[in-house]
């Protein structure tokens, strides 16, 4: 699954969830931007294959990111949603830790 942040049908808070929900927890992920807009959540993780990416987040590397739980935690799904509004179409840094 993926989320078009230029499209507001898209990007909602609601599809951010969906999002999170997509993803099995207990593994390492980490959510990217790419220059068009489009979030994913990637199991390539850290620093690499970043070419043609706006942003990525930090490794979410534990439990409690991904999955049902993390998607009906409205709080995380929230901060996702704000850190990805605030740093589309202009991020603060390509790096996103603080969300």
């Amino acid at each position: 699954m993926q989320i078009d942040l230029k499209d507001p049908a898209q990007f909602t808070k609601n599809r951010v969830r969906e999002l999170i929900a997509s993803h099995e927890d207990g593994r390492h992920w980490q959510l990217r931007v790419t220059r068009q807009g489009i979030a994913y959540i990637s199991d390539v993780v850290g620093n690499v294959h970043c070419d043609g990416l706006a942003f990525w987040f930090e490794s979410w590397t534990g439990t409690g990111y991904v999955g049902p739980q993390a998607a009906d935690d409205d709080e995380w799904v929230n901060s996702i949603h704000d850190a990805l509004d605030w740093n589309w179409p202009m991020p603060t840094s390509r790096y996103i830790d603080n969300y």
